[in-house]
């Protein structure tokens, strides 16, 4: 069976993570994804190793379905290479520096220029304006995207969140732009830059935020559990703000991740009262309706906190789904990589690679019913220069040269 994007060729210059995050996906959907590196390579090949001379867990999992050369962009002799490389495809990726391409010779303009269906895809840190040139990596686009002057509790410091929404939250989004430019392109038979920055991205993310910044104008947010409020959206622990008050409430025996997150819909009250043993409550005009209950979302949780902390978390999953009340146990890191569910879905999948063996590692999120994903391995480092630039570019008796001197 034919995959979504075969066909589409994409040269890859991108590292780290919000980069290749966005190229594995299209290389996922079926895209020819080459990885250009320089003859270092990717420096998370080497980064937080867990085992010696072998690709670390940190590039293997971010560049599966790819294919690696080298090729050094500061020579002479590698930029006519790359000439020659370029209109071989259909997508150019890089998330370099502000500039960096532009000083090695090849901006916008001149990339057109080589070939004018080309699709450049561009992720910086922040847009056009003062912040521009500044660095930025995961983190720092969650600080100032507006996710963590939201995140934690309010008593406390702002918090960074685990799931990487400034790195591979802008890989997915730029997914979606290189889609959009291929099938423009169809029409207009012309190429286009494609730019996002990590900061718009993630601010994209935190957009229920900056709708309560601006509710926030005509007084308190009832639906956040804070007692006072001034004039910014508060750090409300685990509340989400929206129209179904939620809470992480503990369950036995107690350990950091023995919590389930429970969601009370209106309709929900009733059995959530008869399941905690208080059935009183769901007529009692001071709990009855979600009006009543808005100001003492504190104790409306202390009540069920009370119940869930004498059973598991998965006995507590079970009561609840069985009176269909939105919840979710907090999964652990060791528990997803063991979920049956999530190895069955290919969410979870193990991968041979020929120097560090078996690993484990995410599957493709997007699934269509026509072109199914087979996650295979990374690359190795120039594992196919031979392939591209002897069987593409005619170079096969030069490559020793080229390599000797540094080029490839």
């Amino acid at each position: 069976m034919g995959k979504a994007l075969e066909g589409v060729r994409v040269l890859d210059m991108t590292h780290v993570q919000s980069g290749p995050s966005c190229t594995q996906i299209l290389a996922w959907l079926g895209a020819d994804v080459v990885k250009l590196e320089a003859p270092g390579g990717d420096i998370t090949r080497k980064q937080l190793r867990d085992l010696p001379d072998v690709d670390s867990l940190y590039f293997t999992m971010l560049n599966c379905n790819k294919r690696s050369i080298t090729l050094n962009m500061k020579s002479e002799e590698g930029k006519r290479i790359f000439t020659e490389l370029l209109p071989r495809f259909d997508v150019l990726a890089e998330n370099f520096g502000p500039g960096a391409l532009d000083r090695m010779g090849f901006g916008w303009d001149r990339l057109r220029e080589l070939n004018p269906r080309l699709i450049f895809a561009s992720i910086k840190g922040f847009g056009e304006g003062p912040y521009t040139h500044f660095k930025a990596y995961e983190v720092v686009a969650q600080a100032m995207g507006g996710s963590m002057s939201t995140t934690g509790f309010e008593d406390g410091p702002p918090l960074a969140t685990g799931a990487q929404i400034g790195d591979s939250g802008t890989g997915i989004h730029t997914v979606a732009g290189i889609l959009a430019a291929l099938y423009q392109r169809e029409r207009t038979g012309r190429g286009q830059r494609v730019t996002v920055a990590m900061q718009h991205a993630v601010l994209n993310l935190a957009r229920v935020k900056l709708r309560d910044q601006q509710r926030l104008t005509h007084g308190p947010l009832k639906e956040y559990p804070n007692k006072e409020f001034g004039d910014t959206v508060p750090r409300s622990g685990n509340a989400s703000g929206g129209g179904q008050p939620g809470w992480a409430v503990r369950c036995a025996p107690g350990g950091p991740n023995d919590y389930i997150y429970v969601i009370v819909q209106p309709v929900g009250w009733e059995p959530i009262t008869k399941l905690i043993g208080r059935p009183d409550l769901a007529d009692d005009p001071e709990w009855a309706t979600p009006e009543a209950r808005l100001n003492k979302l504190d104790k409306m949780f202390q009540l069920i906190e009370d119940w869930s902390i004498g059973h598991s978390k998965w006995e507590v999953l079970a009561k609840l789904n069985a009176s269909n009340i939105p919840c979710g146990p907090i999964l652990s890191t060791k528990e997803i990589i063991e979920d049956e569910s999530l190895a069955t879905n290919e969410m979870v999948v193990k991968v041979d690679h020929p120097e560090r063996g078996e690993f484990t590692t995410v599957g493709c999120p997007i699934k269509l019913s026509d072109s199914p994903v087979d996650v295979e391995r990374s690359p190795l480092l120039g594992e196919h220069n031979e392939d591209i630039y002897g069987s593409e570019l005619g170079l096969g008796e030069q490559l020793t040269g080229l390599k000797a001197k540094g080029v490839i």
